[in-house]
């Protein structure tokens, strides 16, 4: 079970179907999508469009459920073909560290009750374009709620270097994907190694 996390406008819907596509291109079959940015007026619409043009599954409610029922169902929606993958999608008005932790342990709840054996990682996305502000919102949602990665939008190599580097330094998160388009291909695992090429 991924939750993707961050502020609104940093690209979690989208990076949620990228990460969705980049899985079922390893050999990740049972793959759902979970509308759980209920809040965001067409979050919902959005990801089941991103469902529709990459033949993923989404399960969705209405704007303003609960996010932890939406999660609920995903979860049971892959249970029914056994072993796989959600990829929950989370509100983005969830900027206080109050409000993060009350959702979170609505979902945490969720997932010892569903699938308490579950792979369970929360990952933050952030603009790669937004410098400071981002390493700020990293250091709120890593507090709040111990992240084990990130995922960098709109990611360019080496104009946004020092994000990679600060985020490792600062708060020990690696950098998992970055995204560099609106494709789904144009999203790929953090390289390390051609990084440090283009960064020198």
């Amino acid at each position: 079970i991924c939750l993707l996390l961050g502020v609104n406008g940093v690209g979690k819907t989208t990076s949620c179907a990228k990460l969705a596509v980049w899985e079922r291109q390893r050999g990740v079959e049972n793959i759902v999508l979970a509308a759980g940015d209920t809040f965001r007026a067409a979050a919902v619409d959005q990801l089941k469009i991103h469902g529709q043009r990459a033949n993923i599954r989404v399960v969705a409610q209405h704007q303003g459920a609960d996010a932890a029922a939406v999660l609920w169902d995903s979860i049971e929606a892959v249970g029914t073909q056994g072993p796989g993958l959600v990829i929950a999608d989370t509100a983005g008005r969830m900027h206080t560290r109050a409000d993060l932790v009350k959702e979170l342990e609505k979902m945490n709840k969720v997932i010892a009750q569903r699938a308490p054996g579950a792979v369970y990682r929360k990952i933050l996305v952030l603009d790669s374009t937004t410098g400071q502000n981002g390493m700020r919102q990293a250091e709120t949602f890593h507090q709040a709620v111990r992240l084990d990665g990130v995922i960098l939008s709109k990611y360019d190599s080496t104009a946004k270097g020092g994000m990679v580097l600060g985020l490792a330094r600062q708060f020990g998160l690696a950098t998992l994907f970055v995204g560099t388009g609106e494709g789904y291909a144009d999203f790929a695992p953090f390289d390390p190694d051609g990084f440090l090429d283009d960064f020198i």
